[in-house]
């Protein structure tokens, strides 16, 4: 049992700087009561206690990214058109791609060395390409459905011509510009006699893009990892529970800033956004489950989840470079492209930042 809990916290195996575990200890116990040391010793409740703190980092950006100014609501600017979200999303690459190949990826292939002489990178190098593949057809296939059903009002012309002839005997009313078909399908429903009325299409609530469904998806499937490294470490110890929790929520902030605005730029209000994002952190108690639970069995969790970092370094990879970074490349101010630039070496020198300082 104590080599398959050493099994699990090879996963986040790196993370444990002296420095920092004895800066945990003098944390513990100049703060931590008696009587809390002094309990008996349970993980698996401190595993669900850590994977929850960790969750509850997706609603900060809530208090970090601003709402549109009533000038920018007077001039009807779409919230995911805004000056400052386009920064957030660069931010959102940097911090993507930062985490991608400094965080995922390395410890991926630290976990895929073996004695007879094979390729260290290729099983993690497939799994990374099977996210990028896996992800784009999914893209691929739902945003077609999205769009054959945002483009194709013309069940709303007929049904509304098929309204007034009833109601004018088979004959349109004298004011039949109340309703304008133009020959590519499109619309204008103005208010017309007799109750039929359709509102105006602009006021339909705006569709949310796959894309944020897909972060979602990658999201839940990292925040997975993050439970079995919290679990694995409180097997371990109490102390080492703490400091993974610790430098797990650090790592995690800059990270569900960028998701967030990627969310906002799917579609998803500011609300829908925050409790998407608290819905993911589920995956993290999942995980931190199956690492408690895995821990009495004699198959390694490890072996069995390897898969998982390389997997969502492809999701990742797919939703910075391949969603997101398109529409901040066809920015034409050149003061605005400096800064979003900008925003996103921020975002990838933070998540360096956060290697050296707990990985190295």
């Amino acid at each position: 049992m104590n080599a398959t809990i050493m099994s699990i916290t090879n996963l986040t195996s790196a993370l444990f700087d002296d420095k920092l575990q004895f800066l945990c200890k003098e944390l513990v116990d100049a703060y931590v009561p008696e009587f809390i040391t002094s309990m008996p010793y349970r993980p698996w409740m401190f595993s669900v206690l850590g994977s929850i703190l960790i969750g509850l980092s997706g609603i900060l950006p809530l208090l970090v990214i601003p709402t549109l100014s009533e000038d920018d609501k007077k001039k009807g600017i779409n919230p995911s058109e805004s000056k400052s979200l386009k920064l957030l999303l660069s931010f959102a690459v940097g911090g993507l791609l930062g985490d991608v190949f400094l965080h995922l990826l390395p410890e991926a292939w630290s976990g895929d060395a073996t004695p007879n002489g094979e390729h260290p990178s290729m099983r993690s190098g497939l799994w990374v390409l099977a996210g990028i593949l896996i992800f784009t057809i999914v893209e691929k296939i739902f945003s077609g459905y999205v769009n054959a059903d945002e483009n194709n009002p013309q069940p709303k012309c007929v049904e509304i011509a098929n309204c007034l002839l009833r109601k004018h005997g088979g004959k349109l009313p004298a004011n039949g510009e109340a309703i304008k078909c133009t020959v590519n399908g499109k619309c204008d429903i103005e208010d017309v006699p007799n109750g039929c009325y359709l509102a105006a299409q602009e006021r339909k609530e705006p569709q949310k893009k796959v894309a944020g469904y897909l972060n979602l998806l990658a999201n839940s499937i990292d925040n997975f990892t993050h439970g079995l490294a919290v679990a694995g470490s409180f097997l371990l110890s109490f102390r080492h529970g703490v400091l993974a929790t610790f430098a797990i929520l650090l790592h995690e902030i800059p990270h569900e800033v960028g998701d967030f605005a990627i969310l906002l730029r799917s579609g998803f209000s500011r609300w829908d956004a925050a409790k998407a994002q608290l819905l993911t952190a589920g995956a993290g108690l999942i995980g931190a489950l199956v690492a408690i639970f895995g821990s009495s069995v004699t198959s390694a969790v490890e072996t069995r989840t390897s898969w998982i970092m390389p997997f969502t370094a492809g999701g990742f990879l797919h939703i910075s470079l391949v969603t997101v970074l398109p529409d901040l490349l066809q920015e034409t101010d050149t003061r605005e492209s400096l800064k979003q630039f900008t925003a996103l070496i921020f975002g990838i020198g933070l998540m360096a930042f956060m290697t050296i300082v707990f990985e190295s």
